[in-house]
C-alpha cells in the first residue's frame, strides 16, 4: 500500500503544472515523476504527493469546500491502488465535480493518477534527428485569426460598386 502525501509548497504545484496532464469534465489533473533523491519536509519523498486547486470561479467557499472534502474522500478509497512511484500530482477541480456521482470522481482521480504518474517511454533513435513530425508551434498561419497575412491592414475601400456607382449595393 502507497501513502499519499499532501502537496502544500507553491513550487511544488509549479513543478508539477511542468508534467503529464489528464483532463475529464470534473477535474484537470498534472503531475511529475520525482527524483530519488528529492526529499520532502526533512524527510525522504516517498509516493505520490497530491495538491488540490478550486479557484473561485468554480462557486463560492462552501461549494469550493465540499468539493474538496468530496475529492479527499475519493483520494482515500483510490489510495489503496496508488502508484508506489516518487510523483507529484495537482487536481484542479472543475464546477461538474460538485454534483456529481461519487464513484465517476472516483474513477477520473484513479485514472488521473495512473495516467500522470506514468513513467516516459524511453526514446528510440537519434535525439538529434529531426522528427517526421511537423512542429506544433509557428510555421503555417492558416485560420488562427492572427490578423491579415501580408502587406499590412486590409483597406477600407469598396471591392465592388453598383453600376450607378454607389457602394451601398
Amino acid at each position: 500500500m502507497s501513502t499519499i502525501g499532501r502537496l502544500r509548497r507553491r513550487p511544488d504545484f509549479l513543478a508539477a503544472a511542468q508534467g503529464r496532464r489528464f483532463h475529464t469534465e470534473r477535474m484537470s489533473a498534472q503531475g511529475r515523476l520525482r527524483d530519488p533523491g528529492e526529499t520532502r519536509d526533512g524527510g525522504p519523498a516517498e509516493g505520490v504527493f497530491l495538491g488540490f486547486t478550486i479557484t473561485k470561479r468554480v462557486g463560492h467557499a462552501t461549494e469550493r469546500n465540499r468539493i474538496r472534502r468530496r475529492l479527499r474522500s475519493a483520494v482515500a478509497a483510490v489510495a489503496a491502488e496508488a502508484p508506489s512511484i516518487g510523483a507529484d500530482v495537482v487536481v484542479i477541480a472543475r464546477r461538474p465535480a460538485l454534483d456529481a456521482p461519487f464513484e465517476s470522481l472516483v474513477a477520473d482521480l484513479r485514472r488521473a493518477l495512473h495516467t500522470v504518474t506514468r513513467p516516459a517511454p524511453p526514446r528510440s533513435g537519434d535525439a538529434s534527428r529531426p522528427s517526421s513530425q511537423p512542429s506544433r508551434r509557428g510555421g503555417s498561419r492558416s485560420g488562427r485569426g492572427k490578423g491579415p497575412e501580408k502587406g499590412g491592414m486590409p483597406s477600407l475601400s469598396p471591392t465592388s460598386k453598383a453600376p450607378d456607382g454607389s457602394t451601398d449595393g
